[in-house]
């Protein structure tokens, strides 16, 4: 059985002459203002953001994608403001590239421009690891969603969403699955259920991430208020992303290797499609989630699991983490590493948070767990103030060697 594989081709734009550079840096200029303008008049349909970005000198592949998307950050986002770096997206029609190997820069990308014979052609750095999507792509054998230009200080960059035909790699009759839970602290938790217990637990550290993040903000906002040269900014902000995207690659490329050490894998998340849009837990709280790698990290983990051939599910992330995953009883919180079941029957007493939330992962079948009810009966937030659900690098021992916990992972 075949199914749809969806990947982002990413592409480095030769430096371009001036007055190349000034026709893209023109283009992007005045892309914003159309989404600027168009957002806040708040135009929430295709029509009315169609009357907003009329006027503009825009390609009309750019205003079409301007008109699928304006109204998305209404109704999907719920947005409440947008940043100012956006890329300038295009629809799928206005794509058309170019290959010849006797060229330095084999492939070449025909720029879009508003106005009749203005567009112009740019050859392309692209990623060695794509090349033979690239080649799919210039063939026609692989369809194209969208494409992106963003601006870097001076680097430009196209990304190209491409979808394609693979085999669907098929559930096995007796599957191992293995839950992935994602968070804040401890980046990402892998846990197999073996006969019902969880099984050889896997913690990716986070801790580098968060610490790349919180010292992106502060540094980003300090070199702001300084009003320091704009090349200066692009530049820290390029060394983060640079730093974090590394982070997500290995963190996905570890995740799939621990799935294939078992039989018969099966990797199952959680669908936190729009987590980020229905967060509050105040300002600073929102900024440090909503600068959170899950998107991306998921998404690559998908990516990487099905070329291995590697089937992946989605379960719905409801009380995953507050859910005892023996006896399925809501439990609490004693701190952020820490779990505790309340249930008297219950075999486990003290678990490690996120191992816990893994194991319910990999084992819910049905997504909103039978004994769970719609609301907790408790307050679960961990008693030492903090907000996520993630571990800490300290860790005792239980008096049940049974029992995953703490020590056993620092």
């Amino acid at each position: 059985m075949m199914t749809t594989a969806t990947k982002t081709l990413e592409a480095t734009l030769v430096p371009p002459t001036t007055g190349k550079k000034q026709q893209l840096e023109r283009t992007v200029a005045t892309y914003r203002r159309a989404l600027k303008n168009a957002f806040e008049s708040g135009a929430d349909t295709q029509s009315a953001v169609n009357d907003v970005v009329t006027p503009y000198t825009l390609t009309s592949y750019a205003k079409d994608a301007l008109k699928n998307y304006v109204p998305q950050l209404f109704n999907t986002y719920d947005a409440s403001e947008i940043e100012d770096d956006h890329p300038v997206r295009f629809t799928n029609r206005g794509f058309t590239l170019d290959h010849s190997d006797k060229r330095e820069h084999e492939f070449c990308w025909r720029v879009p421009q508003a106005g009749r014979g203005n567009a112009f052609w740019i050859p392309l750095r692209i990623n060695p690891e794509q090349e033979s999507l690239w080649f799919d792509l210039l063939d026609r054998d692989v369809s194209i969603c969208e494409f992106r230009l963003q601006q870097h200080r001076t680097n430009w960059v196209l990304h190209v969403t491409v979808e394609y035909e693979v085999t669907e790699p098929d559930t096995p009759d007796d599957p191992t699955r293995i839950g992935f839970d994602i968070g804040e602290s401890k980046l990402l938790t892998g846990c197999a259920c073996q006969n019902d217990a969880p099984t050889k637990p896997y913690i990716y550290d986070g801790g580098h991430a968060r610490a790349l993040r919180k010292e992106m903000y502060t540094t980003l906002k300090r070199l702001q208020e300084r009003d320091v040269a704009e090349w200066r900014v692009d530049e820290r902000f390029d060394h983060f992303q640079n730093a974090l995207t590394d982070i997500v690659e290995k963190g996905s490329c570890e995740a799939v290797e621990y799935a294939e050490s078992f039989e018969d894998p099966v990797i199952v998340l959680e669908d936190l499609s729009y987590i980020r849009e229905n967060l509050d837990y105040g300002k600073y709280m929102n900024r440090r989630l909503h600068s959170w790698a899950f998107a991306r990290l998921t998404g690559r983990i998908e990516d990487k699991a099905l070329e291995a051939g590697i089937p992946v599910e989605f379960v719905n992330p409801r009380y995953t983490s507050q859910t005892c995953h023996a006896c399925r009883h809501i439990g609490r919180r004693g701190s952020q590493a820490e779990f505790n079941c309340t249930n008297p029957e219950c075999w486990v007493t003290e678990y490690q948070a996120d191992i816990n939330a893994a194991a319910n992962i990999a084992d819910r079948v049905d997504p909103w767990g039978e004994s769970v009810p719609w609301k907790p009966e408790r307050d679960d937030s961990p008693r030492d103030g903090s907000s996520l659900d993630s571990a800490t690098a300290h860790r005792e021992m239980s008096a049940k060697p049974a029992q995953t916990t703490l020590t056993e992972w620092s």
